[in-house]
């Protein structure tokens, strides 16, 4: 939601036939432009977003949600009460992903009402936009109420923008991970057709949340096979603000770092073919974690 006239200012968007691409801010004085933000976040029984709200104060950028915005059951009165006051401030500069708590009343209609129309038609849900040369696409993983196989409306529109609008990078954002090592959630194997498509055209990342813990793997193909040279990064960022979840033992192959006890967003530096990560945690937290890759 585009609320204010300087946030509009920096932004170039174009509303296309198929989807909705947005060119939303840039680097600032020279600096490259930057992601930041986790999933699972306002609980107003938890005083997660509240810490990890702070962190975004000082972190400039465009800020990301990986759904389960307000819990427990996204109701207007969960934003208004438990997401608005922390998150919420930086409304105007977020672009949000759709979780399961979210839909929990009239299908997500606080979400949409909340976030405005520039997060997908509502019962869709994806959407796509760049920040500086990078494409960002955000896609609906609830497929209990979405169709998620290779010749859904989704699929075709994923298809479609990464063919019409192809970038030198790309990054993906939905809620349920398709490789996790656990926590509470198991991992969900629907979303591999999607996650085909944008290994099949070379996507750099993808985000995801579901399980309130932080986790990232190495490069993969769609069957969870290591491939450093076309496989796509994933990311678990389920520490927004939510009670976290305790990983079990079991490891789930190629995670490279794990952590379930601290709250915190992570942070992506956009180059023009490459990227940088770092996991911002709160304060005193002794975990952290950060690395680079380069686009293919």
């Amino acid at each position: 939601m585009l609320g204010s006239v300087a946030g509009r200012a920096s932004l170039i968007v174009a509303v296309l036939a198929a989807g909705m691409v947005v060119a939303f801010g840039g680097a600032s004085e020279g600096r490259p432009p930057v992601l930041v933000g986790a999933g699972d976040i306002a609980s107003c029984t938890s005083k997660g977003d509240e810490i990890t709200a702070k962190l975004l104060d000082d972190i400039p950028g465009t800020v990301f949600t990986l759904g389960d915005n307000a819990y427990m059951d996204g109701s207007a009165k969960q934003f208004r009460r438990c997401y608005d006051p922390n998150w919420g401030r930086h409304r105007d500069r977020t672009r949000p992903v759709l979780g399961n708590h979210d839909l929990r009343r009239s299908d997500g209609k606080a979400y949409y009402d909340y976030f405005g129309a520039d997060v997908g038609r509502h019962g869709e849900g994806w959407y796509a936009y760049h920040v500086a040369g990078w494409q960002v696409l955000v896609l609906n993983s609830q497929c209990d109420q979405v169709a998620c196989g290779p010749d859904s409306p989704q699929a075709r529109w994923l298809e479609e923008v990464l063919d019409r609008e192809p970038a030198r990078c790309t990054v993906a954002m939905w809620h349920h991970p398709l490789f996790t090592s656990g926590g509470k959630h198991t991992a969900e194997p629907r979303m591999r057709p999607l996650y085909q498509i944008l290994y099949d055209r070379g996507a750099e990342l993808v985000l995801t949340a579901h399980n309130h813990n932080y986790e990232r793997f190495a490069p993969q193909d769609p069957a969870g096979v290591r491939d450093d040279g076309r496989g796509i990064r994933q990311f678990v960022v389920g520490t927004g603000g939510a009670s976290l979840y305790r990983f079990g033992d079991e490891v789930a192959v190629n995670s490279e770092s794990r952590d379930d006890r601290t709250y915190g967003v992570l942070k992506l530096t956009l180059e023009p073919d490459s990227y940088r990560w770092q996991f911002i945690g709160q304060p005193g937290a002794a975990f952290t974690d950060s690395g680079s890759g380069t686009c293919h």
